[in-house]
């Protein structure tokens, strides 16, 4: 899947690589990401103001898509699910792997980009 990368050196760059789908967890689900947001935190970490907290941090704390795979212990919404999200990262890609308790449902009178 594709998914938009930090430039290693700060800069605020970004580019667009092939990175692996991730593997949920049994309490997160897998997101289809159709928008997402740029909030403040993350372009400082970008430019380097503040610190990227792990190594492989990629950007993207809030989306909202739709539930591919429901999270295998049960909980939270089933796939197909429209969904706003608060993923801890990695949402500036193509999916997520969000935890069910920062999952919201998403009205069908809400688009995605004003979510």
């Amino acid at each position: 899947m594709r998914a938009q990368l930090p430039a290693p050196e700060a800069g605020g760059t970004v580019h667009i690589d092939e990175v692996p789908e991730p593997e949920p967890a049994a309490d997160e689900a897998l997101v289809a990401v159709e928008a997402y947001s740029v909030n403040r935190g993350e372009t400082f970490q970008l430019d380097g103001q503040l610190d990227r907290r792990w190594p492989g941090w990629r950007p993207g704390k809030d989306v909202a898509g739709t539930v591919v795979r429901a999270a295998a212990d049960g909980t939270g919404p089933a796939a197909g699910t429209r969904v706003v999200a608060h993923p801890p990262a990695y949402g500036w890609a193509e999916r997520v792997a969000v935890p069910v308790h920062s999952l919201a449902p998403l009205p069908d009178s809400v688009d995605a980009v004003t979510a």
